[in-house]
C-alpha cells in the first residue's frame, strides 16, 4: 500500500509546499482539496491544475486523489443540481491534469430534520450516475465517503448507494474513524456491508472527550468545536484499532492507496505541527504493514 498526505492537514502551507512537506515525513504521494480560497488547495481552471502537475512532477509526489467540497448533488432545484454536476466535471478535468486517480463525493447534503430523503436520494443516484461515464473515461474513480451531514453516513447507507449507481467508476471512501465517531458501525460491521466496494481509503484518529453523547453535526465539512465529543490524534495515538483495519482492508484485496485524513485545518488545538504529524501517523502505518512502500 502507498502511504498519502492530505493537504486538509497543511493550511498554511501551499501545493507546492504541502508536496515538500509529505516528501521530507517519509510519505509516498498527495490528496489535494480541489477548492478555490484554500491555500493549500488546487483552484478551477486549466493553469491551477498544471502548476500543481508541475510541482507533484518537481516533487516526486504523485497527487493521487482530489477532494472537492461540493454538497448539491442531491437538490432538488434544477439550477443547483445541474451546477453541482458541472463543478464535478470541472474537478474531473483537473483530475486528468494532475494525474488523479480518484476523487472524494459527499453524498450530497443531508441533516437531521431534513424532509423527501426518496427525491434527495433520486437526485443523487441520478448525478453519480450522469457522472460516471465522464468519469471512467477520464481515469478517475468516484469515491463516496462514509461521511455525516450526508446521505451516506453509514456504511449500509453507502454501500446502498453505490449498487443503485451501479457503475464501476463509482465507489466507497471508507472512513472508519467517522464512523466510530458518529456511533454507527464498527470496522468489522463496515468491512462486511461495504468491503467488496471500497476504492479508497481514509486514515485518521480520535479520542473521545464523551463516548456517551450523541452526534451532532450542524454542517458537513466539519463539526463545529462546540458539537464535538471527540479530540483528533495522530494515528496511533487514539482509539481507532488500525492494526485490526488494515490487514483485514488486504484480506478482502483493498491494496491501494491509505490517505492520511490529518484535520489539522479544523482542529489545530488537537494535533502537533503537521510536519511531525504526518511523519509519525506514516510511520505507525508502516509499522502495522511492513510491506508498505517507503
Amino acid at each position: 500500500m502507498r502511504i498519502a498526505g492530505h493537504t486538509l492537514g497543511t493550511p498554511e502551507q501551499t501545493v507546492p509546499e504541502a508536496l515538500a512537506l509529505f516528501r521530507e515525513a517519509g510519505l509516498d504521494a498527495a490528496e489535494v482539496i480541489y477548492q478555490e480560497g484554500y491555500r493549500s488547495g488546487i483552484a478551477t481552471g486549466k493553469r491551477a491544475a498544471e502548476e500543481a502537475r508541475q510541482a507533484s512532477d518537481g516533487e516526486g509526489i504523485p497527487i493521487i486523489g482530489l477532494t472537492p467540497y461540493t454538497t448539491a448533488i442531491n437538490s432538488l432545484d434544477q439550477a443547483e443540481w445541474s451546477g453541482a454536476v458541472d463543478e464535478f466535471r470541472g474537478a474531473i478535468e483537473t483530475a486528468a491534469v494532475v494525474g488523479a486517480s480518484r476523487m472524494r463525493v459527499y453524498a450530497g447534503s443531508w441533516h437531521p430534520g431534513d424532509q423527501d430523503h426518496d427525491a434527495h436520494w433520486g437526485r443523487l443516484v441520478d448525478a453519480l450516475q450522469t457522472l460516471a461515464p465522464t468519469a471512467a473515461e477520464a481515469g478517475v474513480v468516484l469515491c463516496v465517503e462514509n461521511h455525516f451531514g450526508t446521505m451516506t453516513q453509514t456504511a449500509a447507507d453507502t454501500a446502498k448507494l453505490i449498487r443503485a449507481v451501479g457503475a464501476p467508476s463509482v465507489r466507497v471512501l471508507y472512513d472508519q474513524a467517522n464512523l466510530t465517531y458518529t456511533h454507527d458501525e464498527d470496522w468489522p460491521e463496515a468491512l462486511r456491508v461495504q468491503g467488496d466496494l471500497i476504492g479508497h481509503v481514509h486514515v485518521k484518529d480520535l479520542v473521545f472527550t464523551d463516548p456517551d453523547a450523541p452526534f451532532r453535526a450542524s454542517e458537513t465539512a466539519r463539526v463545529k468545536q462546540e458539537e464535538r465529543a471527540v479530540r483528533s490524534r495522530v494515528v496511533g495515538d487514539g482509539i481507532l484499532p488500525w492494526a485490526d483495519i488494515l490487514p483485514a482492508l488486504k484480506e478482502l484485496g483493498y491494496d491501494d492507496v491509505l490517505s492520511l485524513e490529518y484535520e489539522y485545518r479544523w482542529h489545530p488545538q488537537d494535533l502537533e505541527p503537521p510536519a511531525e504529524g504526518f511523519r509519525r501517523s506514516g510511520q505507525a502505518l508502516r509499522r502495522i504493514l511492513p510491506g508498505t512502500a517507503a
